[in-house]
């Protein structure tokens, strides 16, 4: 199939599924036809579809793909890209119009929710190569491999995504979920035995929670850069209830690496031999409880669309 160089192809992620998502989106594909963008839409329908659809965008040639939707649903999208047939993947650029919640991707690059300024950004096609994190690990029956953009957490972090994802639910409002996520933890506050390997140190203990990151990892790794081939790591080990607390407040700071019980790294590779009973997201999306786990980068595979 021969698609025009310039022509988007838009993936549409109606996760919430309410009616002021659905008006948002029309809003957008009004303000698109006005500025006359050539583009073709699809629309995801369940878990998994952004990840079939981005690969179908991916194989069929389009050279510009444009998520609407948050970190899970970008997430999806680039595993799409990276598992199709496509040739020079390097070549198709990622265009993101924040939608919900979860966008700590989209703000590392100042892309807040206003769309029209989102779209103007894409229409002006200012690009960047940056990097892709990968996973790797053996489910029983194949080997797998996921990619990340912004980062893994085995722990807290993890266990936090799977709470707001069975809260929400019972909510129906993703911000009253995530604070009741987080009112949980810190009753919970559950160490996990962990061992992993860092530059060729081994690291055992009881650990509250670890995040691998190539970019801000919900600011966990506020020092990684999505450029310079490098993952960051921060571990928190065994805070106190007042830890916590105060380990909260330098987060939203961005001043996690400061804290006491946080041990950071810098690395290419990093291996989880095993996290006993630990969740684990990627991007917000869970991952299967299989050990080991080899985590590394890939440098510049991927094209981003950033603002000016």
């Amino acid at each position: 199939m021969s698609v025009d160089p310039g022509k988007w192809g838009v993936i549409y992620n109606p996760k919430a599924g309410t009616r002021k998502a659905h008006k948002r989106w029309q809003e957008i594909k009004e303000y698109m036809d006005s500025k006359d963008v050539s583009y073709d839409y699809v629309q995801s329908e369940g878990f998994g579809s952004v990840e079939r659809l981005a690969g179908i965008l991916a194989n069929n040639g389009y050279r510009i793909i444009v998520v609407v939707g948050g970190d899970g649903a970008l997430n999806d999208a680039i595993n799409g890209i990276m598992h199709s047939d496509a040739e020079n993947k390097e070549d198709i650029a990622i265009g993101i119009i924040p939608n919900g919640i979860g966008n700590d991707f989209a703000k590392y690059w100042d892309l807040d929710l206003e769309y029209k300024e989102a779209v103007n950004w894409i229409i002006n096609n200012r690009r960047r190569k940056i990097d892709v994190g990968f996973c790797r690990y053996y489910d029983g029956k194949n080997h797998q491999r996921r990619f990340f953009l912004n980062a893994i957490n085995i722990g807290l972090g993890a266990r936090i995504v799977k709470i707001t994802d069975q809260t929400k639910r019972f909510w129906g409002v993703k911000l009253l979920s995530y604070a009741t996520a987080f009112f949980l933890m810190f009753f919970e506050r559950k160490l996990y035995r962990m061992h992993l390997q860092i530059n060729g140190e081994t690291i055992r203990g009881r650990m509250m929670t670890v995040c691998v990151g190539s970019a801000s990892g919900y600011g966990q790794t506020p020092s990684a850069v999505p450029y310079n081939g490098w993952l960051d790591v921060s571990i928190v080990h065994r805070p106190q209830l007042f830890q916590i607390f105060t380990g909260a407040i330098m987060l939203i700071r961005r001043r996690i690496l400061n804290h006491k019980v946080v041990t950071p790294y810098r690395t290419k590779k990093v291996k989880v031999l095993y996290a006993r009973n630990a969740s684990i997201d990627l991007d917000g999306r869970l991952l299967p409880k299989q050990f080991p786990i080899e985590i590394g980068i890939k440098q510049e595979i991927i094209t981003l669309i950033i603002p000016n």
